[in-house]
């Protein structure tokens, strides 16, 4: 795979209509992980958030300077799941689970990744336990994009679970996923736009 491959691989899977639920295939992709639980709104969330940035800058700046190729910062990306599938459904939370990622080159080894890390530990100290380098599996999903405010993603998780998986007799096969397309630090809430996942059979 090319660098132009693989920006316009990541065209193709983060930019679905938004207008209705379309199936994609995903193929394995490599990210940068933190797990973590509790309110996205609280101080782990956003420190695990600061903690992938930095870890990839240096990535970026290395990729290009060793292998001469183009790497453009992907968006945020986050897993979602609870132990209670209704608490994920009605954004209940304090009990959510969540995976942070930011996908990775397909060239990125253990070496880049590394030199990452030991750039973000000199600026933010001691490292998160769950930071690691991992391979996601999706493959078949549904996925959507949603134009607005974050606090109205939990309507569109509930038409994709409880209306458009049963009545086409799908199951999950996987966590609900989202990517975040825009910072939402520079952009208005209601421009917002976010790509929500899921992997089914």
């Amino acid at each position: 795979m090319t660098t132009t491959d693989f920006r316009d691989r990541l065209y193709e899977l983060y930019r679905p209509p938004s207008d209705r639920f379309t199936f994609v295939d995903v193929p394995d992709m490599q990210f940068a992980m933190i797990d973590g639980h509790g309110n996205p709104e609280g101080e782990a969330f956003a420190q695990a958030i600061k903690w992938l940035f930095t870890v990839i800058y240096p990535i970026k700046l290395d990729t290009k300077k060793r292998l001469g190729k183009r790497f453009v910062e992907p968006p945020l990306e986050c897993l979602w799941w609870a132990d209670d599938v209704t608490d994920l459904i009605t954004g209940n939370k304090d009990k959510l689970k969540w995976r942070l990622m930011i996908v990775l080159p397909h060239w990125t080894d253990d070496t880049l990744f590394a030199q990452g890390v030991e750039t973000a530990i000199e600026r933010l100290g001691e490292k998160p336990a769950s930071l690691q380098r991992g391979i996601l599996t999706e493959g078949r999903s549904v996925q959507i994009l949603h134009k607005g405010p974050y606090e109205d993603l939990r309507n569109v998780c509930a038409k994709l679970h409880q209306e458009f998986v049963p009545e086409h007799s799908l199951k999950p096969n996987g966590h609900h996923h989202e990517i975040y397309l825009n910072d939402p630090t520079r952009t208005a809430p209601e421009k917002r736009k976010t790509v929500i996942r899921q992997p089914v059979i």
